[in-house]
């Protein structure tokens, strides 16, 4: 047995005859640190079980991080690499590997890499967070992609000309993006699907006990009616009305007359299935919003907090600290 056997073909009980493969799909992991391991596992497990499952090489993968040193990931598990990114010149896909604190981990000189190794004709992509990799090389205009539901918030403030879309994953002219988790796993699915054809793809899916493939189009999340907890269509209209103007002032009145209710109906809605106010509710949801972007940017807490519709810092800051605990500043620089 090869070396290369030995490393990319475990062995298995579960076969599947498939036509020999004559170039096998060479898939190039860039390791930041604070990467999520659901994200990057999703993706070369369904790799590592096509290979098993039919005994050939389909796929071959490798891992480098910015200084060819191991890279520990958001739960802390270092993870041992192949090599440095900055010398490396891979054939076939590369994906960065983000996760938390995506803007921090990004230099200028892997933007420079990726872009060069784009340019050259590869796959480029990013997997969880990785989309601040490929918007630091100048790649992402009028592309279509994504990042994880979470961090879009902050990447939008940090890349206000970008638009993410809420998709599990996006192809677009040679750059690849997933939502992270196990979205990464959908997106392999796909690709085993259209390299080596249904059945493949269906056995792996098979074996990591998925029943379902999501396509690129599904959204990340659930429906806003599944996050509330109910079907009520006027209660699910303005929850969307007042998600969608959470920079601006709180107006309950314009929502009622949108929706052609009175403020009392649309208050007795949020108490009967929601529990709690429309202020109180649109409350929650901007300091949830702020605290996404002080975790994600460099954003001062004074423009953190008009970003969230508050009307002074002080306001969003005493209501940030009765809500979490402590300031928004130290919030901000925990862990700095």
């Amino acid at each position: 047995m090869s070396a290369d056997s030995r490393r990319y073909v475990a062995k298995g009980v579960a076969h599947l005859d498939i036509p020999p493969v004559a170039e096998p799909v060479d898939v190039t992991f860039v390791l930041l640190p604070k990467f999520t391991m659901l994200a990057f596992s999703a993706a070369i497990e369904p790799m590592r079980i096509a290979n098993q499952l039919t005994g050939q090489i389909l796929f071959r993968w490798q891992t480098l991080s910015g200084d060819g040193q191991p890279v520990a990931c958001s739960n802390g598990v270092p993870v041992m690499v192949d090599g440095a990114f900055p010398a490396a010149q891979p054939e076939g896909m590369v994906l960065v590997c983000s996760g938390v604190e995506p803007e921090e981990q990004v230099s200028t000189a892997l933007g420079d890499w990726l872009r060069a190794l784009w340019r050259r004709g590869r796959t480029v992509g990013g997997l969880c967070t990785g989309a601040y990799a490929l918007a630091r090389a100048g790649i992402l205009k009028d592309r279509r992609f994504t990042l994880h539901w979470e961090n879009i918030t902050g990447f939008a403030e940090t890349f206000p000309d970008l638009s993410a879309a809420r998709q599990v994953f996006c192809i677009d002219d040679r750059i690849v993006t997933c939502a992270g988790g196990v979205a990464s796993a959908d997106f392999m699915l796909k690709l085993i699907h259209d390299r080596f054809g249904m059945v493949l793809s269906q056995e792996v899916m098979n074996m990591c006990l998925l029943t379902a493939r999501r396509t690129e189009a599904d959204e990340q999340t659930t429906s806003l009616a599944a996050r509330l907890g109910t079907r009520h269509e006027k209660l699910i209209e303005a929850v969307a009305f007042l998600e969608a103007r959470i920079e601006e002032p709180f107006d309950l009145d314009a929502c009622a007359a949108q929706l052609k209710l009175s403020r009392r109906q649309i208050e007795r809605l949020f108490n009967r299935y929601l529990g709690v106010t429309p202020v109180r509710y649109m409350n929650d949801l901007r300091l949830q919003r702020g605290r996404a972007l002080l975790a994600e940017t460099d954003m001062s807490v004074t423009d953190v907090a008009i970003a969230c519709g508050y009307a002074s810092s002080s306001h969003f800051s005493k209501s940030f600290r009765a809500k979490y605990g402590l300031s928004p500043y130290r919030f901000s620089h925990f862990g700095k």
